[in-house]
């Protein structure tokens, strides 16, 4: 199986980054091959612009949808978006690996959402859901929170079922014909000035949260 991570957070040290070396590590012995999409170091462009499209249909009026749907059509979609889908179509299994800034995903992989799934290649009205792009591909969140794992219940002080948070992502990855997996939450990943637990107790609940990942993966 090949697989595809979607790396989303700016400091390598950061346990989002224990979480990516580990499942390249563990997925890699079990016999996979894995890629490593690092969207802050390759300093991918979260932001849609004009700029970005030199064969424009319109100079007057920035139409988003009219102008990716032409740059697919004539082979000119900006560099970095055609490294990205180049390497969505060659994996099996697609990870999201990012933590949840204010109960959602960095903008950082908003702007990812934004600008790879392009409309009129990747996505039409009738190349949806069932009969999407990247149908018989499945699909997982790995997401990491400084908050307790309690809170993320239906009356939760954490905004909700994690399930809930991630529906926006879940639902974007179904629409595009991913099977989604059920997400893979990393709780508690707290820094110097937020704690819930001793340094030993969280050292501990750490290695406890990084090494089911081959298992837990590949169900």
């Amino acid at each position: 199986m090949h697989i595809l991570i979607i790396h989303c957070h700016p400091e390598q040290q950061s346990f989002n980054g224990s979480m990516t070396r580990t499942a390249v590590k563990e997925l890699e012995g079990a016999g996979h091959s894995v890629e490593v999409s690092d969207l802050y170091a390759e300093g991918f462009d979260p932001v849609e612009r004009d700029e970005h499209y030199q064969n424009r249909v319109d100079t007057k009026r920035f139409d988003i949808l009219s102008e990716q749907r032409n740059a697919y059509k004539t082979g000119t979609l900006p560099k970095d978006v055609q490294r990205e889908i180049y390497r969505l179509e060659k994996c099996d299994l697609l990870i999201l690996q990012f933590p949840i800034w204010w109960h959602q995903q960095p903008a950082m992989l908003k702007g990812w959402f934004d600008r790879v799934f392009v409309a009129g290649g990747l996505y039409t009205s009738k190349m949806r859901y069932d009969k999407g792009y990247f149908r018989g591909k499945s699909a997982i969140c790995s997401v990491t929170s400084g908050a307790p794992e309690s809170t993320f219940t239906t009356n939760g002080r954490g905004g909700g079922e994690i399930e809930v948070l991630l529906r926006s992502i879940t639902f974007s990855l179904h629409y595009m014909g991913f099977t989604v997996l059920p997400p893979f939450l990393s709780a508690e990943i707290q820094n110097k000035d937020f704690t819930y637990m001793s340094p030993e107790k969280f050292e501990l609940h750490l290695k406890k949260r990084v090494h089911p990942i081959n298992a837990y993966f590949l169900l």
